[in-house]
């Protein structure tokens, strides 16, 4: 990022205070970063905040002040000189009202101006209440600033400070800027990324599985993918050669990366079987079903009539897919497994490490908040035979970056 000059545009709503730290980490990596404010983002941050943040000027009005010391017509174009300076343009948060200004071309104030004035590459990442980014007449805006050729960096879903939960949550800083980085032209996006995983072959493990009991239901559990697809990304973004194995997801594959889907552990198994031998690193960050039905019906299971009726399944053990990495592994190779536990996660990480084979063990307690299951950050222990590191609450691209650093200095 470094070199390059950054709109950032922000408008009203609860989410503005997360612009605060995407404007902060992109000036540490040294870009030139313009704020543009809307009048409503003015109510949740000042541009005081900003302005100490980027060490810029932020720019709140299509007019010039009255203490300006520029004389003639281009005081009065501040729109036209920033568009023509900037690599790219991101507006985070983008309320329903901005969003819906942007798709029908209305200019009324300096940053729906200087939208219309730039040939930059534009990103656009919403952040409402659920059902106001659910209504018909936000999905036709955002629908029609598609066709119009800007990107839409696609929300988050999770408990709003409104309280309601679903779609809307702006996506962690992490994104934005992977995001902001591939969207810049000719190839002038610079990742931060070291390139100390290039010439490696890594494979990574996502999601959950699913095990038939009959042709309708199946046994699974709750993992959203998150964790996986963050660790492709990051390895992906540090040269390496990334393959990604996932349960089903619905998450789009990061950027060159390798996407296998499966379904069963079975299938899991397999793919990873066939794959590992050949790879450097493997990451077992998937949570497959640990047993599976003995005898699945051919048909519907029905529901007995009679109230308090039972019914019995038999199950048995599910293939153990990172034990038999770790039984397998060669010494040119690194493997790491996850614990998500609910218990004591630091006994069953060391458990783990040794009874697998593994060199290190990523656990957590799933019934701590931030952590675990279908959500965007988790906090974690990194288990190694010599050392036990216990992370604070991070997003879980910036858990990814983390634990690429310590498989480089176990290399």
């Amino acid at each position: 990022m470094r070199g390059k000059s950054i709109i950032l545009g922000v408008s009203g709503g609860i989410a503005a205070y997360k612009a605060c730290e995407l404007a902060s980490r992109l000036t540490q990596q040294g870009a030139r970063v313009q704020v543009v404010l809307t009048a409503g983002a003015q109510h949740f941050v000042p541009p005081l905040t900003f302005q100490a943040l980027t060490h810029q000027p932020v720019h709140t009005s299509l007019w010039p002040a009255a203490s300006d010391g520029e004389a003639g017509v281009f005081a009065a174009m501040a729109h036209i000189g920033l568009a023509d300076s900037a690599d790219a343009i991101l507006i985070a948060p983008a309320s329903a009202n901005l969003i819906a200004r942007l798709a029908h071309g209305l200019a009324d104030d300096l940053l729906s101006t200087l939208v219309l004035a730039t040939r930059a590459p534009i990103l656009i990442a919403p952040a409402m209440n659920p059902i106001m980014l659910a209504h018909p007449a936000t999905q036709r805006n955002l629908s029609a600033l598609r066709e119009l050729g800007y990107r839409i960096v696609e929300p988050d879903s999770g408990r709003m400070a409104c309280e309601h939960v679903g779609a809307g949550r702006l996506p962690p800083t992490e994104t934005l800027i992977a995001q902001l980085r591939a969207a810049l032209p000719d190839g002038a996006a610079q990742t931060e990324n070291p390139q100390d995983l290039a010439g490696k072959k890594v494979l990574i493990t996502a999601g959950p599985t699913r095990e038939a009991l009959d042709p309708v239901r199946f046994l699974s559990n709750r993992s959203s993918g998150r964790m996986g697809y963050n660790l492709a990304e990051e390895a992906a973004a540090r040269g390496a050669e990334t393959i990604l194995i996932s349960g089903p997801c619905q998450l789009a594959a990061p950027p060159a990366v390798l996407r296998v889907d499966v379904t069963t552990t079975q299938e899991m198994f397999d793919a990873v079987s066939a794959r590992a031998p050949h790879c450097d690193i493997i990451i077992a960050a998937a949570a497959p079903a640990d047993f599976r039905a003995a005898n699945p019906a051919s048909q519907k299971i029905k529901k007995q009539d009679s109230v308090g009726a039972t019914l019995n399944l038999e199950l048995i053990a599910a293939p153990d897919i990172i034990a038999a990495v770790g039984q397998r592994k060669q010494p040119h190779q690194i493997v790491v497994g996850f614990a998500a536990e609910t218990g004591d996660p630091r006994a069953e990480a060391q458990r783990k490490l040794q009874s697998k084979h593994l060199d290190a063990v990523v656990a957590n307690d799933i019934t701590l908040d931030g952590a675990g299951f279908e959500v965007d950050t988790n906090r974690v222990l990194w288990v190694t035979a010599e050392n036990v590191e216990e992370w604070p609450l991070l997003s879980k691209r910036a858990v990814a970056a983390r634990i690429f650093d310590r498989l480089i200095d176990l290399s």
